[in-house]
């Protein structure tokens, strides 16, 4: 069976970056943190979630523990935008060229401003989508922030 365009461009992007985890392609659809991390036979918490927001209409990317929500008033104010408003399925498709439940930490159209949730290092592996709902990838705190370009802060 031939894979998904959309994880072929992943791999693409996690080797021109130097990413050194490992691309799993789940016989089901992982679209939520709790459904991959039952599926990987991990903690919820050790799954990155990649979250798209938008703040005056442009895509800001939180990438957070599986184990939390984001305070949207709180991450904007950490983060010094105005407002961060919960991206649509319309928006998400443009600005990553991905479906929501299966937006990567990279391998996005354009680049986008990352903000990498501190509660992931508690993990020695994380677990982020590899472009589909059914991908999934192993990666670390620190690989995941080189990767992103991301900048480390707290989310709530």
């Amino acid at each position: 069976m031939d894979e998904h365009p959309s994880i072929t461009s992943f791999r693409a992007e996690l080797e021109r970056l130097g990413g050194t985890g490992e691309v799993i392609v789940l016989p089901e659809s992982a679209h939520t943190a709790a459904l991959a991390a039952a599926a990987l036979g991990c903690e919820v918490g050790a799954i990155a979630n990649s979250l798209l927001f938008s703040s005056d209409n442009e895509p800001v990317l939180v990438l957070t523990s599986g184990a939390h929500r984001v305070d949207t008033t709180a991450t904007a104010a950490r983060i010094a935008v105005p407002k961060l408003k919960r991206a649509d399925a319309d928006f998400v498709r443009n600005h990553t060229g991905q479906v929501i439940g299966g937006v990567s930490p990279i391998a996005h159209p354009s680049p986008i401003p990352t903000w990498v949730d501190i509660w992931l290092q508690k993990h020695p592996v994380l677990w982020a989508a590899a472009g589909h709902p059914s991908a999934v990838f192993s990666t670390t705190y620190d690989e995941l922030l080189r990767l992103t370009g991301g900048t480390a802060i707290e989310v709530d």
